[in-house]
């Protein structure tokens, strides 16, 4: 099971010298330690050693340096499924790639602090989900995109590609990211043999009857 915890004990307790940098770096810490309400702007000037007027001048307010938060947030989600990955291979094995990709996203160090931070903090700071969701719809949208691709193509027979894409994306959250956020520490069946179950799953349902000897690979 992957250290929530990494991320923030990474992070130096003090970090001197007024930047942007530091702020971010200290609110990455007190949030996930203690959620995005229980932590005033004061605090997160002590904890990133600078002075209060110094926090104003790089942030107006809490939800701004949460904001800031989420581009980051947003920048790992563009890095685990880099530009090009709809290409490589035919539609099982980028199903496969998508599948490692989203897993290794999942093992990144504060990934599930940062996730059951805007869980339990959404309640009470409704706009943190609607911009958490900002943040995952590209991805999303993207997937679906490449659902919709090999339909018309005729490889995949899938007629709500958004749905398809949740689908798919849901089994393998059920299989890792929730246990994971719950702190279980073990999978029902070794990571590869879930990947490969969502997969023939997935494809059981949405892949197109082909006539013997088509030649299609599904290559976006």
């Amino acid at each position: 099971m992957p250290d929530d915890r990494a991320l923030s004990d990474a992070a130096p307790k003090v970090r001197r010298g007024g930047s942007r940098e530091a702020i971010v770096e200290a609110a990455e810490r007190l949030f996930l330690e203690r959620g995005f309400g229980a932590v005033s702007m004061d605090e997160l000037a002590e904890a990133a050693g600078v002075a209060r007027r110094t926090l104003y001048n790089q942030f107006a307010s809490k939800e701004e340096i949460f904001r800031e938060m989420l581009l980051r947030f947003a920048g790992q989600l563009e890095h685990a499924l880099p530009p090009g990955v709809e290409t490589q291979g035919d539609v099982e094995e980028v199903l496969r790639l998508i599948a490692r990709a989203i897993l290794k996203l999942h093992e990144r160090p504060g990934y599930l602090g940062f996730m059951r931070m805007v869980v339990a903090d959404s309640r009470q700071f409704p706009w943190i989900a609607e911009a958490f969701a900002g943040v995952m719809e590209p991805q999303a949208e993207r997937f679906a995109r490449y659902i919709a691709h090999l339909t018309a193509m005729g490889i995949l027979d899938c007629p709500n590609p958004t749905l398809a894409a949740r689908q798919f994306t849901g089994m393998l959250n059920d299989f890792f990211l929730w246990p994971w956020m719950m702190g279980r520490k073990n999978l029902p069946a070794p990571a590869p043999v879930l990947i490969e179950e969502t997969i023939r799953i997935f494809l059981l349902r949405y892949r197109m009857s082909r006539p013997k000897g088509s030649g299609d690979d599904g290559r976006a």
